[in-house]
């Protein structure tokens, strides 16, 4: 039997926690996507909050900060920098002034678009190399944390 030490308590630790092991995939994850979709001018992390505005119903900050799991000072930040470089608009909803709204402009629109096949070619590829299910029922199964 092994001595009980720090170290093989920080082992067990490392191959075990499901907070470490899944920020460490989700790196691994996103440095791969991003080295695939280089060509587009967007990070992964940028191309999927594009996403989540062009798909969204509901096209407030809120809204946005709960669909993607962001806090709003996060969120905030992610889209200024998208909003710098002219790809979405943030605006007061006229009707709610403590409301913002946010959606793609023309350029955000065909940049999305032609990072699509990018995209697409990027997953295909990582589909050879992890389930192609494994992050969805990931996200899937950890909506069960929210209110825990």
């Amino acid at each position: 039997m092994q001595r009980k030490t720090l170290r093989t308590d920080a082992r067990a630790l490392v191959e075990s926690c499901a907070g470490w092991n899944s920020r460490l995939a989700a790196r691994r994850i996103t440095q791969f996507l991003d080295r695939e979709l280089a060509d587009s001018g967007l990070s992964v992390a940028q191309l999927g909050l594009m996403a989540q505005i062009a798909s969204a119903g509901d096209d407030t900050l809120g809204a946005l900060a709960r669909s993607t799991g962001l806090e709003q000072s996060t969120l905030s930040r992610n889209l200024r920098t998208l909003e710098g470089q002219g790809l979405i608009e943030i605006a007061v909803v006229e009707s709610d002034l403590r409301r913002r709204a946010v959606w793609l402009t023309e350029a955000g629109a065909r940049r999305l678009e032609a990072a699509v096949p990018l995209w697409r070619k990027a997953h295909a590829r990582l589909a050879k190399l992890l389930s192609p299910d494994l992050p969805r029922r990931l996200a899937n199964q950890a909506e069960a944390l929210i209110d825990s």
